[in-house]
């Protein structure tokens, strides 16, 4: 067997090994991903459970707030056109 045949047999055997490698390391990569993914899409969810009733009763007293605030703009310009203004 001559120099060259040797090294073409060494180069397929280490091109194998490398395909092997490469398909192992596919495959921890690919489960990586989904471990990451499902822990984000849990974290996300928790954290929209948790903060979901905090948003809504801020909205809500948002909500009365700007209607005590219409309430009390409406009554103090009803009470300005209802003052005594003297005519001349």
């Amino acid at each position: 067997m001559n120099p060259l045949e040797r090294q073409w047999k060494a180069m397929q055997k280490q091109l194998t090994e490398l395909g092997k490698q490469a398909g192992r390391a596919r495959g921890q990569a690919r489960r990586r991903m989904k471990r990451l993914e499902r822990r984000t899409r849990v974290a996300v969810a928790r954290a929209l459970r948790k903060t979901e009733p905090q948003v809504r009763q801020a909205l809500a007293e948002a909500t009365r707030v700007g209607r005590g605030l219409r309430a009390g703009v409406r009554a103090g310009t009803a009470a300005y056109r209802a003052g005594a203004r003297t005519k001349r």
